[in-house]
């Protein structure tokens, strides 16, 4: 005799719906979606360190304060001067050309990587592991590395003219722009190398398998079947790149302050200067209102362009 019997119902049935029950009684067949208590410590957390600064920076952008008397209601001011303001309009050019070229590089550079960490290679642990070091470091010790690499006086540029000319990379806009993208691209590759490595292992092998029948080389499965499946892990990767890029400061500060003059001039490099240097606090709280709201903007364009957010299946780009 069956010890036990389970009576079925569709979910959202009242009464005994999604319960078995054995003779001595009902029991759970899964786990109770948990409470709010396990998500209290999150949500305390993320509401002191995240929201209330950010509620604090908002109204600070409407007010004058020099971080040392007492701040006063400005209205409009701060806004209306960062909008006459050139060097402001120009960083966030150079903001969304250096993010547009970090997403150039990084992600097709990223997928490749990823699909072939993904695999069996011989020795492919090992070359992994090396691969990965520069995201253990931190941003300044990256870029204080790169600063000394690149010195036109001491370091490699200089003896390499041959390559580098007059090995000034940082004296001209275009070889500080492209120190900037590659330092960036060498530290952070490998942080969506990994995310598109587990991405790749998920995908099932019947597919590849069902591909070889067919007829389909390496080639076509890679563009036909990996890169579909890579879809949701590509607009995560391209979510973390675009904010990333608006927000990058470290780097900048490090490798090029801001020069030659203010080509490299970023946003958020603008925003400490107006707010460290200049001591208006006002204009550099707008200034980083101002980024949260266009990287909020564009990771929903993103997401919404992609149809992310409107899929339903726990398979990768169904």
């Amino acid at each position: 005799m069956n010890p036990t019997a389970v009576v079925s119902e569709r979910p959202g049935d009242s009464g005994t719906a999604g319960r078995a029950f054995k003779k001595d009684g009902p029991v759970g067949i899964g786990a109770s979606r948990p409470g709010f208590l396990w998500a209290a410590p999150a949500a305390v957390f993320f509401g002191l360190f995240a929201i209330v600064p950010l509620i604090m920076v908002a109204v600070l952008s409407f007010a004058s304060w020099d971080g040392l008397s007492d701040p006063e209601f400005a209205g409009l001011a701060n806004w209306k001067k960062l909008l006459d303001d050139p060097v402001m309009i120009k960083s966030l050019w150079l903001s969304v050309l250096l993010t547009v070229l970090g997403v150039a590089v990084q992600t097709p550079l990223s997928i490749l990587l990823g699909v072939w960490a993904a695999g069996h290679q011989r020795n492919r642990a090992v070359l992994s592991a090396i691969y990965f070091v520069p995201m253990l470091l931190s941003i300044a010790a990256v870029s204080v590395l790169w600063r000394a690499l690149l010195d036109p006086n001491l370091g490699v540029p200089a003896h390499a003219t041959w390559l580098f000319g007059d090995g000034n990379l940082f004296g001209v806009q275009a070889g500080a722009i492209g120190v900037l993208v590659f330092v960036s691209t060498w530290q952070f590759t490998p942080l969506h190398t990994l995310i598109y490595q587990g991405a790749a292992r998920a995908v099932p092998q019947v597919l590849y398998q069902a591909a070889q029948i067919d007829g389909a080389g390496r080639v076509r499965q890679f563009f036909h079947i990996t890169l579909p499946q890579l879809r949701n892990a590509i607009i995560t990767s391209m979510i973390l790149m675009v904010v990333g890029g608006l927000t990058t400061f470290d780097t900048v500060l490090i490798l090029t302050q801001g020069g030659p003059g203010s080509d490299t001039t970023i946003s958020a490099y603008y925003m400490y200067q107006k707010a460290f240097k200049s001591f208006d606090y006002g204009s550099a709280s707008a200034i980083a209102l101002l980024l949260v709201l266009v990287s909020t903007l564009i990771s929903l364009i993103v997401v919404r362009l992609s149809g992310y957010d409107r899929m339903r299946s726990t398979m990768e780009g169904l």
